[in-house]
């Protein structure tokens, strides 16, 4: 079979199955229990970065391995200079990305949304923190759900985000602060190329409204960049992402509710997955395929 410079093996068949991101989708979803996801991630950031392809991960658990640039390690209540206005002011977005990424962390309807914008092009704006003390009804309504996590968020030294980069989210206990740091990282690199990007656990990245946003970035079809999302929980946001899915070794019930979602048709073409195997499903316009194997000797390790 035909494979381009960007396919990477996923499973062993008796020859090497391979995952393409030009002839397969974009993004690749990886459903498995234990720590086998984040296994599943380590290995694709390598292979990735063996091609010349940085690497950007999201991790919530604390375990993804891999050689990185930068690591920005996010804490309940520790300063990280995660602040979109000033994002845009260095370049990474257009101010509009940056006031939507306030809209959708604090609810600003469309007219006070506009209000911030103009404000920020005008530079009445040039922070978070800023448009809070303002005298603006955008202000009170930000402040109904403002918290000291939200000012630490914005305050400190903008962190490195060249080369690869891995934000270990594992000792981030707010829900809230870990979709506000995953949407405005997102739109960050929502534009680059020649990169791998890592969601894991894709579900509780996307669990809020501001991380559901952020995944949409992250999964947008773009030429020159891979995205791999891997997951415990096989839910309607991630199952629903469009691309071909690696199903691992998990419970029945979830294994039963990724091969309905992808149309796979009763019978043994629904294969059980044992541990330490691996299902590539493919949905083309033509066909829906089902390949068995074993997974990557890197990933059994």
């Amino acid at each position: 079979m035909r494979h381009s410079k960007i396919a990477f093996k996923v499973l062993e068949a008796g020859e090497p199955v391979f995952y393409d991101p030009v002839y397969h989708g974009r993004t690749l979803k990886v459903f498995g229990m234990d720590d086998y996801p984040v296994r599943f991630i380590s290995y694709a950031v390598g292979e990735y970065q063996k091609l010349g392809y940085s690497a950007v991960v999201f991790d919530t658990t604390g375990e993804v391995k891999g050689d990185f640039d930068t690591v920005i390690e996010v804490r309940d209540g520790s300063p990280l200079g995660l602040d979109p206005i000033k994002l845009f002011r260095v370049g990474y977005f257009d101010p509009y990305t940056a006031v939507s990424i306030v809209q959708t962390l604090y609810g600003l309807d469309r007219s006070l949304t506009d209000r911030l914008y103009v404000d920020v092009l005008l530079r009445k704006v040039s922070s978070v923190p800023e448009a809070v003390r303002r005298d603006e009804k955008y202000s009170e309504v930000i402040l109904e759900s403002y918290t000291p996590l939200d000012e630490a968020l914005y305050t400190g030294e903008l962190p490195e985000l060249k080369g690869s980069v891995l934000v270990n989210l594992g000792e981030a206990h707010s829900i809230t602060l870990v979709g506000a740091v995953f949407l405005t990282l997102a739109a960050a690199f929502e534009k680059r190329r020649e990169t791998v990007l890592g969601l894991v656990d894709g579900a509780v990245l996307a669990y809020t409204p501001a991380g559901s946003a952020a995944l949409s970035l992250l999964t947008r079809p773009l030429r020159t960049r891979v995205t791999v999302v891997a997951s415990q929980y096989a839910t309607d946001s991630l199952l629903n992402v469009g691309g071909p899915t690696l199903l691992l070794y998990h419970d029945p019930d979830v294994q039963f509710l990724v091969y309905e979602s992808n149309g796979i048709p009763m019978g043994p073409v629904r294969k059980y997955v044992s541990k330490g195997d691996g299902a590539l499903i493919l949905v083309s316009p033509e066909s829906v395929d089902v390949i068995f194997g074993e997974l990557p000797e890197d990933v059994l390790q």
